[in-house]
């Protein structure tokens, strides 16, 4: 129970005090007993946290072979070595992940908005669209970058880059857009159609619908879904090192080959580790904000 407690003072003319809100005893104890709850729960996380560390340190170091593991993966001298390189590095990956990016969501968008265009006169380019899609999900990105940064430069074609970052970025691009298209599509079709409806009986053309109505909600509801798409693209950036481009994963690759030690490795992964975290964090709050929005009846 709660007790409200009118505190007057001297009549001064200026009317009744306002009133002063006076928590009850039990309700100071309950909160009082949170705290200590709290507080307890934080205590018995910690430890349990520190005992689980030392344990697992204790079998990782007592396990047999662990002083070569540590020499072969885990060694200071090469990770020192190591890290300014792969730092400069990546930030071939961060302008891939960029550049990429965009161009992903610009031509997942026009797919997704081609593969669902009405009417018998757009069916080639919805079959276009679709076996764009089937195609490039299906195809192995290892495969597709191979093809495009390897195979490409072998045609000798007047007028085509032979550069693997651009190459590598395109065949990125290629595939991840057909993934971005399906999420696009995804948001498209779960558009109620009598919002559509609502929207040509004010008036709109199915191209003005298309734009101020639809795709606004569309890629309201798919943004989890592209984020996490946004995470794996910037892992894959990686992958433009099979044609030579000195990327983190190759800078890491030619110490390891000078130095027959894998350090540098256990460093360009962590450094994308490092990366990859604070997006996929992002992902999980965007994720969860919007179910709150959703189950509050809010706009979504």
């Amino acid at each position: 129970m709660t007790v409200v407690k009118e505190e007057s003072g001297e009549d001064s003319g200026e009317g009744d005090m306002p009133q002063t809100y006076v928590p009850s005893r039990r309700r100071i104890e309950r909160e009082r007993y949170k705290r200590v709850r709290a507080r307890r729960a934080t205590a018995i996380a910690a430890l349990s946290t520190l005992v689980t560390g030392v344990v697992l340190y204790l079998v990782v170091v007592n396990a047999p072979g662990w002083p070569r593991t540590k020499e072969t993966f885990f060694n200071a001298q090469y990770a020192r070595e190591a890290f300014p390189k792969v730092l400069e590095g990546l930030w071939l990956n961060v302008r891939l992940l960029l550049i990429c990016g965009a161009a992903v969501l610009v031509l997942g968008m026009l797919i997704a908005i081609a593969r669902t265009l009405r009417g018998p006169v757009f069916f080639p380019l919805r079959a276009l669209a679709a076996a764009y899609t089937d195609f490039f999900r299906g195809l192995p990105l290892i495969i597709n970058l191979m093809i495009v940064v390897l195979g490409v430069p072998a045609l000798r074609l007047q007028g085509v880059t032979v550069d693997p970052v651009l190459l590598g970025g395109t065949a990125l691009t290629l595939t991840y857009s057909a993934y971005v298209a399906e999420v696009f599509r995804a948001g498209i079709e779960s558009i109620h159609p009598s919002q559509r409806a609502a929207a040509r009986s004010l008036g709109l053309t199915n191209r003005q619908a298309l734009r101020y109505v639809v795709l606004p909600q569309a890629v309201r509801r798919q943004v989890p879904p592209l984020l996490n798409d946004l995470v794996s693209l910037q892992k894959d950036t990686g992958l433009v090192s099979i044609g030579g481009a000195v990327d983190a994963v190759r800078a890491a690759d030619i110490i390891v080959g000078r130095s027959l030690n894998y350090t540098p490795y256990i460093v360009a992964g962590l450094v994308f580790v490092a990366l990859t975290i604070p997006m996929t964090r992002f992902t999980d709050w965007v994720t969860a904000r919007m179910d709150r929005q959703r189950a509050q009846g809010g706009t979504i």
